[in-house]
């Protein structure tokens, strides 16, 4: 028997179907319960243990270390998660991927095929959108079990090829050897709980002994970082840590696993010789990756300190917000914390359009000594973009299939806000223009038309600032006192443009250009406080159904 014996369409396909399984299950999952994750993370990494448990039960739900430590060093290039916080996170993912060993080891596969049906009927016929995704849950869990079964029933027959035998023994013998193994096929295929599957069915059929596997899980440890180093490629200072960190904690444990390897197989064989072998592999890892992982846990402090003093650099408060922080590894592994990241992004964004606002501001009272038309023209350009970026970002967001209806919302809202803001900022560019127009002229305004154009600045300034905290908040009540602000803006617009014409008629202008430009400055301001009412509504557009405006006033009126 050799090589070509084997059969190779089942050994691959039943590998691409337990790993297509681990992905459909976790997209299913992040779909169902993206939300809950994204406010998991948010409210619960405060300390060492709620991390940990936040690091274990999102590794469940992905069923990949790897995909959890590509998610969180994408959290912190983001600034939504501090090195501190990951580092638990970190934690948890190396024991809560230890689950998919423990379920192989129990035969679930004899259900698979039940398991499968069950999901496709709920995804065929159910009529609820979260009911089809747990659908996807469960087929994925099915396919998970039914394509190691498929492969393992196929690396069956490893065992009675000629030469593999010594190959097996020359493993036993050269633990550097299994070590290396694991190493990269975890790094090929990137999940450890896949290569440590393929070892388990390879110990079951008798093809390679325990002191060859455990080696061959040790490397698997280490593969699994190979993830979380690609997604730190390019990225920031506290990305590239976190990466390390995770790299960090594996290879000591493998190292300590390693010089133990021989006391540490003989302790899992006396406790745990008379149950079935995937059920011996299984033990193994999760005693191991358990009690390496809680030595590690009270020292987390002095790890994140080594690794900032082995990668040098610094992190601005800014830069923690930066537009290369928008990771598109965060869109595919989960959404929501994807849509978390944009509203950052979106949030600095909206502290340039405020900029620029000011800057035209102060433009007009210092006749243009105080700012310069290049800043604006600078901030402008800032702006553009941010709008860019964002929108790239959130377009490629909105094509990801696992996307749920909410996650859908809030990207078509965020979407809007953008929109809107870069508006605003172009708005507040063309007052700049109006401005410099009547200085370079050297002419100026009436000491009249600036009160009147300052009062309308206060005005706009109260709009943005509480358009910006719906934008955050999403309160109908804050809209329904935007839209009345709005009604004031409107009334100001109308009453000045009055009194300019006053004023013209009674010659009190003295400046051709101010006197043409006046009124499309009045009506600029005033359609910057349009694009404030745009972003509150559509972020209480979810809260207020198809209500107009004057219905969302009487709705909330107190």
């Amino acid at each position: 028997m050799g090589l070509s014996s084997l059969n190779y369409g089942m050994i691959l396909g039943g590998f691409g179907l337990f790993m297509f399984g681990i992905k459909f299950m976790g997209d299913g999952l992040k779909s169902a319960a993206g939300d809950q994750l994204r406010d998991m993370i948010n409210k619960y990494t405060s300390n060492r243990i709620s991390a940990l448990l936040i690091g274990i039960a999102i590794t469940i739900i992905m069923q990949s270390s790897s995909a959890t430590s590509a998610i969180t060093i994408g959290l912190v290039r983001a600034g939504l998660m501090s090195l501190e916080q990951a580092a638990g996170i970190i934690f948890g993912a190396t024991i809560g991927t230890t689950i998919t060993s423990f379920l192989i080891s129990v035969h679930i596969d004899k259900y698979a095929m039940f398991i499968i049906f069950i999901g496709t009927m709920l995804i065929c016929f159910a009529k609820k959108i979260k009911i089809q995704y747990y659908g996807n849950v469960i087929l994925g869990f099915g396919l998970i079990f039914f394509g190691m079964s498929a492969m393992g029933d196929a690396l069956a027959d490893l065992k009675n090829m000629p030469g593999f035998e010594s190959f097996a023994l020359t493993m036993s013998k050269n633990p550097m050897l299994a070590l290396l193994a694991g190493i990269l096929l975890t790094a090929a295929v990137q999940s450890s709980a896949a290569t440590i599957g393929v070892i388990q069915k390879l110990y079951q059929a008798g093809a390679v002994t325990f002191s060859a596997s455990l080696p061959f899980m040790f490397g698997a440890n280490i593969g699994t970082t190979m993830t979380g180093i690609l997604a730190s490629i390019g990225g920031s200072v506290a990305g590239k840590r976190t990466a390390a960190l995770h790299t960090l904690i594996n290879a000591i444990s493998t190292v300590i696993g390693m010089i133990l390897l021989i006391p540490y197989s003989s302790f899992i064989q006396a406790i745990a010789g008379n149950t079935n072998p995937m059920m011996q592999i299984a033990i193994a890892n999760i005693i191991f990756k358990t009690v390496t992982t809680l030595l590690f846990l009270p020292f987390s402090d002095k790890l994140v300190a080594l690794v900032t003093r082995l990668i040098p650099g610094k992190e601005t408060p800014h830069s923690r917000v930066d537009l290369n922080e928008l990771d598109d590894g965060i869109s595919a592994s989960l959404p929501s914390a994807a849509i978390t990241a944009s509203q950052q992004a979106i949030l600095k964004m909206i502290d340039l359009v405020r900029l620029s606002i000011t800057h035209s501001e102060t433009f007009l009272r210092s006749s243009g000594k105080e700012i310069k038309v290049d800043k604006m023209k600078e901030l402008e350009s800032m702006i553009n973009s941010f709008d860019l970026r964002i929108t790239d970002y959130l377009i490629k967001l909105n094509s990801r299939s696992n996307l749920s209806s909410k996650n859908s919302e809030d990207v078509r809202f965020q979407f809007d806000a953008v929109k809107n803001y870069e508006r605003i900022g172009d708005l507040a560019a063309n007052l700049s223009e109006f401005y410099d127009m009547v200085f370079s002229k050297e002419e100026a305004f009436t000491e009249g038309a600036i009160s009147d154009i300052s009062q309308m600045y206060q005005l706009l300034f109260d709009m943005f600032d509480l358009s910006a905290e719906i934008f955050v908040t999403r309160n109908a009540v804050d809209y329904s006192r935007l839209l009345k602000m709005e009604g004031n803006l409107d009334n100001m617009e109308i009453e000045f443009r009055q009194t300019h014409f006053t004023r013209m008629s009674k010659k009190v202008c003295t400046s051709p250009v101010a006197e043409s430009i006046y009124s499309d400055i009045l009506g600029t301001l005033e359609r910057m406080g349009d694009h404030c009412c745009n972003v509150a509504k559509s972020a209480v557009t979810g809260l207020t159904s198809d209500l107009s405006d004057d219905e969302i006033i009487a709705s909330t009126a107190l």
